[in-house]
Order: structure tokens, then sequence, then C-alpha cells
């Protein structure tokens, strides 16, 4: 079984990755697919598009990723560039992606105050079953 997990360092993006983790550890031959998005509109020069998104990649996904390791689980890991909830539809609508898993709420301070608008774009237009965990 194949769960994705959209991530992007916030703390509802860290319990949606210990979600699936737990879902794969209770599942014969589950593994987990990490998922971010690089917004590459949100950087203003391109240093900051190649330096400092990688490292912000790195900062989030290598930890989940270690989890993962301590928890027995596999991981493999998937880097996209773009808009996140249209990268993430349109990922998991072309993968064999078996169920989605995804924070509540991201880093931005308005999506703070209602359902964080890529997890409800992503529920409204995913073709797999979304878990969204706040």
């Amino acid at each position: 079984m194949r769960i994705a997990v959209a991530v992007d360092g916030s703390d509802n993006g860290l319990r949606a990755a210990e979600h699936s983790m737990m879902l794969a550890q209770y599942l014969p031959e589950a593994y987990i697919e990490i998922i971010y998005v690089a917004d590459h509109n949100k950087a203003k020069d391109d240093y900051l598009t190649s330096e400092s998104l990688v490292l912000k990649r790195e900062q989030i996904v290598h930890p989940i990723v270690d989890l993962a390791t301590e928890a027995g689980v596999k991981t493999v890991v998937t880097i996209l560039k773009g808009n996140p909830s249209q990268e993430i539809i349109d990922h998991v609508n072309k993968s064999s992606v078996d169920q989605l898993v995804i924070g509540s709420r991201g880093l931005n301070v308005f999506q703070e105050m209602v359902l964080g608008s890529v997890s409800h774009k992503v529920m409204k237009h995913a073709k797999c079953p979304v878990t969204v965990v706040k």
C-alpha cells in the first residue's frame, strides 16, 4: 500500500507524517511517500530559489525520513515544484497513491483561521481517500 503524506514544516504537517507512519506500521508491505512542494513563486531571487530552498527542503524532509526509519517504515521522497495544492492534486491523481495524509493547516497565517486552503483544495480534488490531521 502506498501512503502519501504532504509535509510543509508545520506542526500539523509533522502530525500528518506521524499518523501516516502509524498507518504504515499496521499494513503489510505499506510504505510512505513523503511529498514536499517547493513553492518557487515565494522565492525572491535565483539564489533563494536554489540554495535556501534546498536547505529548507532538507530541514523539513530529513527529520521525517529519520522518524520513519526509526519506526521501521520504508519511505520514498518526492519533491515537486509549483503551487502546493495543485502539485499535490496532480501527483496523487496521476500516481497509484492509495491514501493521502495531509495536515489541516500549513504555515500561512491566514490558513490558521480556517481549514487550510491547501488541505481544503486537495480534499475536494484528490481521487484517492484523504485523511486530514490537525
